[in-house]
């Protein structure tokens, strides 16, 4: 009913609702040529529903979140991500928040699907063990030059590497912080320059938190950002460095390069001094940390 009788509705979200699916995809039946934005919450009853989208009955959506609802389902979805690419074209934000999930297996002789070509952002993020690859990772962005924000927190499978073969050159936020989970996990020590070289032109925010790249590793990739051609300056306004083995010099060089930081966050950081191991938010507390580290470190030396 509500599908015939608002034909200038293009927004749905039953996230959280006790609406049935079957209710959901005939909606989506009538409504979907004209749909622009799905919020959905996983269960049992999501299957059918992302059946619709793959059968191409939402051909001009751009928004699609599916995140967790508060009993965890313990089923992961399966998702076949070559088919969403078919069904929905016009994609511009793919959100799957903290959700079990696997990529659809695409066959050793599987040609690459057509990817979203409008996807601006991809939000993977997740406070459990997940199954998110270089290789899913490939598979869902080799076709999106145009992405501005990736927020990958949880996914421990991906690597710098993965990360800079995508295909996009003006990645605004990258968000690849493990929060409680490093201790479990083997991370990588080192590979971090490859992701600031390529991005610190237009990175504005990027969270490290909980990685394990060594104390040589991050101190050559946030240099990069002091490498900006003269008279401008990088546009990174949000840096999470929080359990990182980032040192005092590594951390002085970056606010200085960084005029416009704004947030800066030093919790749990092993090598710096006590008393600076915190959150910053504003420019007069990031100005302040730096005195405060160029003062210890003429101190020592």
């Amino acid at each position: 009913m509500l599908a015939k009788a608002c034909p200038q509705l293009h927004s749905l979200d039953v996230q959280h609702s006790m609406v049935e699916s079957t209710a959901v995809v005939s909606f989506l039946e009538e409504a979907g040529p004209r749909m622009r934005k799905l919020w959905l919450t996983y269960s049992s009853q999501t299957t059918a529903i992302l059946g619709a989208l793959l059968g191409s009955c939402c051909p001009q959506l751009q928004v699609l979140e599916v995140s967790t609802g508060i009993n965890h389902n313990i089923t992961p979805l399966q998702l076949p991500v070559e088919a969403l690419q078919k069904g929905c074209p016009q994609l511009q934000v793919l959100r799957l928040l903290n959700l079990m999930w696997l990529p659809r297996p695409s066959g050793r002789a599987a040609t690459p699907g057509p990817g979203f070509p409008s996807l601006e952002e991809l939000c993977l993020a997740s406070s459990t063990c997940n199954f998110v690859s270089n290789e899913v990772l490939d598979r869902l962005l080799h076709g999106s030059p145009n992405l501005r924000l990736l927020d990958l927190r949880g996914c421990a499978r991906i690597t710098p590497a993965g990360l800079h073969d995508l295909p996009c050159q003006e990645l605004e936020q990258l968000h690849l912080g493990l929060y409680g989970m490093s201790d479990r996990l083997t991370l990588a020590k080192e590979g971090s320059p490859l992701l600031t070289q390529k991005w610190c032109h237009t990175l504005r925010e990027l969270d490290l938190s909980g990685q394990g790249f060594s104390e040589k590793d991050l101190e050559q990739a946030l240099a990069a950002f002091s490498g900006t051609p003269e008279g401008s300056h990088p546009a990174l306004c949000s840096l999470n460095l929080r359990g990182t083995q980032v040192t005092p010099s590594t951390v002085s060089s970056v606010i200085s390069s960084c005029p416009g930081l704004l947030y800066l966050n030093l919790e749990s950081c092993r090598c710096l001094p006590r008393g600076l191991k915190r959150a910053y938010r504003g420019p007069g507390e990031v100005q302040w940390c730096l005195e405060q580290l160029l003062t210890s470190l003429a101190s020592v030396s």
